[in-house]
């Protein structure tokens, strides 16, 4: 009786979503006046079943999902509330700040000292950096061939409104202080100011301390930062449940403060970014995971989650919690997990940087500046240095694109336009950077003979998904 309840829901489910989607063409194209109320109370009626859905599911993903639905149309109904409401997302955001640097730096010394190995240290390093090296690089190059292909910048008419706009200053940096900034002058600096990389180095660095350290010394440090990991855990878990409220309040703030109509000028550039984005996931990270036999269909229900809270959020960092915990569960050893995901978070934005490059050509296109194909490939190789080191935080990538724009003479004016959609191109970008940065775990984990294939075939999901893990 249960079974045939959900199938029927189900049904039900899909034909209103059938439904609403006729009325609304039907009316947006002249062929059938439906009353505005009317398609109101269709659109909510569906919401509602959504809600519903997610109720009898009990799924934290399902639950941010249908929270997206919900911002959408509640941005759409609303705006003039909705506008009000990226506070709720900005707590949440604030909230998973506080469990960046000890999750890491608990991590990263139990993995480093806990088993005292600091050969294999370095080699999940160098084996790290050559294959996050190779993958960006890829995705800078399918980048770059999207947008010439698309040419998405010709003949791109520019709102006044975002014209009168002010862009964020941008700075080219050098190669020294590309190299210097990964160093930290100040530990409480490099956490205020939520530098992973510098947090990263100086957790490896006080790791290999810890494990020079007596047998009696290192066993109470190991065992201290072993039980702050596992407390950063369990707050995390308490934080995520406020994970569908915050998603709520993002999408919701973003469509009552841009509009739906934001697109319009701008639809073959986003299209562009999430058709490139579609490519780089079905001919580079699929591959990946065949060539290395990985369960697909558990890897997917692994990442789910914390792609979700990065689409939704814009935030790697508000995923990285949820993604390390994950992973763990998917069957890649902590130490790789704590190692991995927070230095791929700098040297490992597949997303961001195939959006650099695809950005950066249509700033040109859009100036009516013609770049050869010798000087592009100098901006990739460009790219592959200054991308690296973008904090995972919403828009950062903007600044490094204003840096390259003025290294290689192109107005930032373009800019501009980009400004208007980013939110929208900022999702998709960092879903991808997370889903990267996980399978990088996978990857390295396989490389060093660690990886659980037990616990990968038997991936349970999250233990978020059910409230009693709280207890």
């Amino acid at each position: 009786m249960k079974q045939k309840f959900k199938y029927l829901f189900r049904i039900g489910l899909f034909s209103g979503i059938a439904l609403v989607s006729i009325l609304h063409t039907l009316d947006y194209y002249g062929i059938w006046e439906i009353p505005p109320v009317l398609l109101l109370v269709s659109r909510w009626l569906v919401v509602g079943m959504l809600i519903w859905r997610s109720f009898l599911k009990k799924s934290l993903t399902t639950w941010i999902l249908t929270s997206m639905v919900i911002g959408v149309e509640f941005g759409f109904d609303l705006p003039q509330v909705a506008i009000h409401l990226n506070l709720f997302s900005k707590i949440f955001l604030q909230l998973v700040k506080t469990i960046i640097a000890p999750l890491i730096f608990a991590t990263l010394v139990v993995g480093i000292a806990g088993h005292a190995n600091l050969k294999q240290i370095g080699r999940m390093g160098w084996k790290s950096i050559l294959y996050f090296e190779v993958v960006s690089t890829i995705a800078l190059f399918i980048g770059l061939a999207a947008i010439n292909l698309s040419k998405a910048g010709i003949g791109v008419v520019i709102p006044k409104e975002i014209a009168l706009q002010d862009a964020p200053s941008g700075k080219a940096q050098t190669f020294e202080e590309i190299i210097l900034h990964i160093f930290p002058e100040n530990i409480a600096k490099s956490i205020y100011e939520g530098q992973v990389l510098q947090i990263v180095v100086f957790s490896i660095l006080f790791g290999i301390a810890v494990a020079m350290l007596k047998e009696n010394q290192r066993v109470k440090m190991v065992s201290f930062t072993d039980a702050l990991a596992n407390t950063m855990f369990k707050f995390t878990n308490l934080v995520m449940l406020f994970a569908p409220v915050a998603v709520f309040a993002a999408i919701a703030y973003s469509v009552g403060h841009m509009g739906l109509g934001i697109l319009t000028n701008l639809i073959q550039l986003l299209a562009t970014l999430y058709a490139a984005l579609i490519i780089f996931v079905l001919l580079v990270l699929l591959p990946v995971l065949l060539f290395l036999k990985i369960p697909i269909r558990n890897f997917i229900r692994a990442v789910s989650e914390p792609a979700t809270i990065a689409f939704a959020t814009t935030s790697s960092e508000s995923a990285l919690p949820k993604a390390i915990e994950n992973m763990e569960q998917f069957g890649v050893p902590r130490k790789i997990v704590a190692f991995v995901i927070p230095t791929g978070y700098s040297f490992n934005l597949d997303g961001t940087s195939l959006y650099l490059s695809l950005a950066t050509i249509f700033v040109a296109q859009v100036a009516g500046i013609h770049l050869s194909f010798e000087k592009q490939l100098i901006i990739v190789l460009t790219l592959m240095l200054t991308s690296k080191g973008v904090a995972g935080v919403p828009r950062a990538s903007l600044v490094i694109l204003l840096g390259t724009a003025e290294s290689f003479g192109l107005p930032t004016w373009p800019i501009f336009i980009i400004l208007g959609i980013d939110e929208l191109m900022d999702m998709a970008r960092t879903a991808v950077n997370v889903i990267g940065n996980c399978l990088a775990t996978v990857v390295i984990a396989k490389w060093e003979n660690e990886f659980d294939e037990t616990k990968a075939l038997n991936y349970p999901g999250s233990p978020i998904d059910n409230i009693q893990s709280l207890n």
